[in-house]
C-alpha cells in the first residue's frame, strides 16, 4: 500500500476462511429485524414539475441512504437530490433519513425505501432480500474506490506501505457494516497479517467517517480508517485537524452505488429503472444545476453499474457470515 494512486487489486482470495466478523453477522440480522421502522427526522419532499402530490395514489419515490456522514451534511447533500430528481423525472421524490445503515437495509426490505444509496456491502445485503432489486447507478470514482487508513500524529508513524504498526495502536472503524470503514480496510489488514479484531482494547466503532476523522483527531483512538471521498472532501475543506495524518492507502475496489427496490417500479411504472440510470448518468458538470449533485458526491459523473461489479464484496461478506 501507498499513499499513490493504487492500481486495482486483482489478487483477493475472497473464499478463505476467515471469522473475524462472523459474530457480527448474527448482530446484524437481529439488528435488522428490529429495525423495520427506524426512520428519524424529517422527510425533504422535491417540488413535481407535473404537480404530482402526496394525494397521488402512486405515492412519492421515497429516497434514502446508509448515515456514513453526519446528519447535516446528508440532509443537505440528499435533499438536493430529491428537488433535482423530482424536476428532472416529474415525480414527487422525498428524502427519509435513517438512524443506521442496518436500518436501511431493513427498510429497503420491506418497501418503506424505494431507491437508497448503499455502500458495496449493505447494496449486497439490501439486493438478496427483495427479489427484483436492481442497480441503477453508481460514481465514476466507485469502480475505483479505496479506503485510506489515518493515524494520530502523537504516534510518530509516516506514510509507508506496511499496515503492520497498526496492530499495537487503539484503532477505530466506522460503522460495522461498512464497506470502506470496516468491511474491506479489514480484509487488507488481514492480508498482511494483521488481525483486525485484536487491537489493544479490541477495535472501536465510531459509525461514520466524520466521527472516525474526530476520534483519530482527538486522540481518542491511535489509528482509524475512512472512505478516501471522505478524506479528500474534509482535507479540501480544510477540516481535517494537524493531528490526523494520512498513513496508507488500499488497494482498489466497487463501492457505493443507488439501489431501487421492485415495489417502486410497481407503483411508479417498468420504465422507472431506465428513466433513473438515465438521468442520474445524464447529469453533466457543464449544467450548474447536475454540478451541484455531482459536486455534493465528490463525483465527475454517474456511470451504469450491475450485481455483478460487487461479486467479490458478496464473497466476502458470505465468507465472513454477514450476507446470508
Amino acid at each position: 500500500m501507498s499513499t499513490a494512486p493504487a492500481a486495482r487489486s486483482g489478487g483477493l482470495d475472497p473464499f478463505s476462511r476467515r471469522s473475524f466478523l462472523g459474530a457480527a453477522g448474527v448482530a446484524l440480522a437481529a439488528t435488522l429485524a428490529a429495525c423495520s421502522r427506524s426512520f428519524t427526522g424529517a422527510s425533504s419532499t422535491g417540488a413535481s414539475s407535473t404537480g404530482s402530490s402526496s394525494a397521488d395514489p402512486a405515492g412519492p419515490l421515497r429516497i434514502g441512504a446508509i448515515p456514513d456522514q453526519d446528519p447535516e451534511i446528508l440532509a443537505r447533500l440528499y435533499g438536493t437530490v430529491a428537488d433535482a430528481m423530482s424536476e428532472g423525472l416529474g415525480l414527487e421524490v422525498s428524502y427519509e433519513p435513517v438512524t443506521d445503515y442496518a436500518a436501511a437495509v431493513s427498510l429497503f426490505r420491506t418497501g418503506d425505501l424505494d431507491l437508497v444509496w448503499f455502500g458495496g456491502l449493505t447494496g449486497v445485503q439490501a439486493r438478496l432480500q427483495p427479489p427484483g432489486a436492481l442497480p441503477i447507478a453508481q460514481r465514476d470514482i466507485d469502480e475505483d474506490f479505496h479506503s485510506v487508513f489515518v493515524v494520530n500524529a502523537g504516534t510518530g508513524l509516516a506514510p509507508a506501505d506496511d499496515l503492520t504498526p497498526l496492530a499495537d495502536l487503539r484503532f477505530t472503524y466506522g460503522s460495522e457494516t461498512s464497506t470502506s470503514g470496516r468491511l474491506m480496510p479489514a480484509y487488507f489488514l488481514e492480508e498482511q497479517g494483521v488481525d483486525p479484531e485484536r487491537f489493544p482494547g479490541g477495535p472501536g466503532f465510531s459509525g461514520s467517517h466524520d466521527a472516525t476523522l474526530a476520534l483519530v483527531a482527538s486522540g481518542s483512538y491511535q489509528a482509524g480508517v475512512l472512505n478516501e471521498q471522505v478524506w479528500t472532501s474534509r482535507s479540501e475543506e480544510g477540516a481535517v485537524p494537524p493531528s490526523v495524518v494520512l498513513y496508507a492507502r488500499t488497494p482498489a475496489y466497487h463501492d457505493y452505488h443507488w439501489l431501487l427496490g421492485p415495489r417502486a417500479v410497481e407503483r411508479l411504472g417498468d420504465d422507472l429503472p431506465e428513466r433513473l440510470t438515465d438521468w442520474f448518468t445524464s447529469l453533466s458538470a457543464d449544467d450548474p444545476a447536475d454540478a451541484a449533485v455531482l459536486e455534493l458526491f465528490g463525483a465527475g459523473s454517474f456511470i451504469p453499474t450491475e450485481a455483478s461489479n460487487y461479486d467479490q464484496i458478496e464473497a466476502i461478506g458470505r465468507d465472513l457470515g454477514l450476507v446470508n
